[in-house]
């Protein structure tokens, strides 16, 4: 007769082999027991958690009943591979003990992520309260057009990360979702916006008895903005047109407008009415990670999408100013190339020591972007970056301010 192993690690590749933690005890049971521990910001969960790290990686470790660990990992794996906004999935342990067998969920923690109890703190709310809830508006979204039931959306099951000026919010807590084939049906999309406003109901009730809700956000008004800047985006990904044979044009205006939103477009359906002189058009969008994809096919640069969008701006305006200069077209990747080797990797050397103290290169360098616009414009003529970093610098450059 074999003894039954303490435990079973199941992992992805190119990540630690987890087999120094104290898989012998619950995982509630890991404060003190363990130096890879550390604490950061979190929202509210239902099963215990801690953050290990390994090397200045972080991974969240979540304990949970025998089987429910390698089920989210299985539906977070899905989920990333449609490319949708959640934590990744790096592996599951089933665990046996004295109390019987268990099992513990391994994600990579998402760097430079911004838990909702962070941002209704002082004046973060007030500032980023819109982004907030258009960030859920749009994740849920993504979620029902690639056919994923949350079932359990809620503020602590969200983290957000600052895109561009905005926050991206980013699935956490799989453990209730539901992947479908083809967009959810209309019942089961209502039945997932009924699950948020309940949820969020509960959690904006317990912050305001901490006594942190600002008083300048209403309450009742925040669950029913969420539902309405959803169904705005539903419907504008969503719509089908009419078209005359002759109007071919507006499928380009089409798939141009849905870029805008960020979203990628991965098939264009074209109908033929029964009299022959008018076509239907649908398109099917593939993920909200357009500007994203192509700013990192062209440079390596990865970003969150507004942050991609405002680059990718900014290098066809380069491509542009190329041009006009040589007298001749400059192709795209010319210019990210110029782009890139000129302007981005000059411009992060100069923020370095900020970029050491706070990370998030990237979303640096927009709000220098930012800061020239602003510089420019009271200089009415282009600063340049090296300017607009030094200034920047000299004003924001104390992280502590």
């Amino acid at each position: 007769m074999h003894d039954t192993p303490a435990f079973q690690i199941h992992l992805r590749p190119n990540n630690p082999d987890f087999l120094d933690l104290p898989w012998h005890l619950p995982v509630e049971a890991w404060a003190g027991q363990c130096d890879r521990i550390e604490e950061v910001p979190r929202g509210l969960s239902r099963h215990p958690v801690v953050f290990i790290n390994y090397d200045g990686i972080l991974y969240a470790v979540k304990g949970m009943p025998r089987d429910n660990a390698r089920l989210e990992y299985e539906l977070l794996v899905k989920i990333e591979d449609q490319h949708l906004p959640a934590v990744g999935a790096t592996g599951y342990v089933i665990t046996h003990g004295r109390r019987g067998s268990g099992s513990a969920l391994i994600t990579r923690f998402l760097d430079h992520s911004i838990p909702y109890r962070s941002l209704f703190l002082g004046s973060s709310l007030i500032r980023y309260r819109e982004h907030l809830l258009d960030g859920i508006a749009g994740l849920l979204v993504q979620l029902h057009l690639a056919g994923v039931f949350w079932g359990d959306c809620s503020l602590s099951n969200t983290l957000f990360r600052r895109d561009a000026g905005a926050l991206r919010a980013y699935l956490v807590d799989a453990e209730t979702a539901e992947i479908h084939t083809g967009p959810l049906s209309p019942a089961l999309r209502h039945h997932d916006m009924e699950i948020m406003e309940e949820n969020l109901t509960g959690e904006l009730a317990d912050i305001e008895t901490l006594g942190t809700f600002p008083d300048s956000i209403l309450f009742a008004e925040i669950s029913p903005y969420i539902r309405l800047q959803y169904q705005k985006l539903w419907e504008e990904i969503t719509h089908e047109e009419t078209i005359h044979p002759n109007e071919h044009y507006r499928i380009h205006e089409r798939i141009r407008s849905l870029n805008a939103l960020g979203f990628s477009v991965g098939e264009v359906k074209l109908i033929g009415s029964d009299d022959g002189e008018q076509l239907r058009l649908t398109v099917v969008v593939s993920d909200r990670n357009f500007h994203r994809d192509r700013l990192f096919q062209l440079t390596g640069v990865e970003a969150e999408e507004l942050q991609a969008r405002l680059i990718m701006n900014e290098i066809i305006e380069i491509k542009a100013t190329l041009s006009q200069m040589n007298n001749r077209s400059t192709p795209l990747s010319a210019a990210a190339y110029y782009w890139l080797e000129n302007i981005y990797k000059p411009t992060i050397f100069l923020l370095q020591t900020l970029i050491d103290c706070l990370g998030e290169a990237v979303e640096l360098y927009c709000q220098v972007l930012e800061h020239k616009w602003y510089l420019s414009e009271q200089a009415q003529h282009d600063v340049g970056h090296h300017t607009a970093a030094t200034d920047f610098l000299r004003r924001f450059g104390n992280p502590a301010t």
